[in-house]
């Protein structure tokens, strides 16, 4: 049964991780190319950006609670 939970656990941490970089890069490379068209946006979406780039990072944190929670499980 164990096993099942590291299993199950490693899924989930690999895809949410998976999911979190992608994410991450799409935004970066959209926010790249949107100054790369318009260098006088840089400040107005910087804060967009952030905000964007922290919720995406969230899904990393949730997969991990997720993964912690798989493996306490009894």
């Amino acid at each position: 049964m164990a096993n099942i939970q590291y299993l199950s656990a490693w899924i989930v941490m690999w895809l949410a991780g998976f999911w979190a970089a992608l994410a991450l890069w799409l935004i970066g490379k959209s926010r790249l190319e949107g100054i790369g068209r318009n260098p006088e946006s840089a400040k107005s979406s910087f804060l967009a950006a952030i905000i964007a780039l922290a919720l995406s990072e969230a899904i990393g944190i949730y997969g991990l609670v997720v993964a912690l929670m798989l493996i306490s499980a009894k």
